[in-house]
């Protein structure tokens, strides 16, 4: 009934099964050569966190550091030892950036900011800058009613 009947090369068919096979495969992302030499550092700390992101002087993040990201749980990422190593381990993930001179924002009023700091300082990296953007309550809550007795 008008059957064809293809041969095929043998050649041929490894080939044709070798580019499905790397179409399927997923490939790597490619990883950004960005280099900075100058940029910011932004520490925030909490009562429950310090969290500290690297951005440059336009404010794309090129790396940031959390204290549960660097293994921390429960109350121990609220601690000076878990921001000083933080920052370490932050700045050791940007080796390759270049990063020499560095202005610092601390924001908020946990315990981790002075080790944060700190341990920056001791990493080599030239500070030109420390500024504290701690918001502060301008007028306050409302006040309760007046007690009627």
């Amino acid at each position: 009934m008008g059957q064809t009947k293809t041969t095929t090369i043998p050649g041929e068919e490894t080939k044709a099964a070798a580019s499905t096979a790397t179409a399927a495969t997923p490939s790597k992302r490619k990883k950004s050569k960005i280099k900075v030499t100058r940029g910011r550092i932004y520490v925030q700390s909490t009562y429950n966190n310090t969290i500290i992101t690297i951005t440059d002087v336009n404010g794309n993040v090129i790396g940031w550091g959390s204290s549960g990201r660097t293994g921390f749980k429960g109350s121990k990422k609220s601690t000076p030892y878990a921001a000083q190593k933080t920052m370490e381990e932050a700045l050791a993930r940007l080796k390759d950036v270049g990063l020499s001179e560095v202005d610092v924002f601390v924001k908020g009023i946990g315990t981790g900011r002075e080790s944060a700091v700190r341990a920056l300082q001791g990493s080599g990296f030239s500070i030109l800058s420390i500024k504290d953007q701690t918001p502060i309550p301008h007028a306050g809550v409302r006040p309760k009613k007046a007690r009627r007795v």
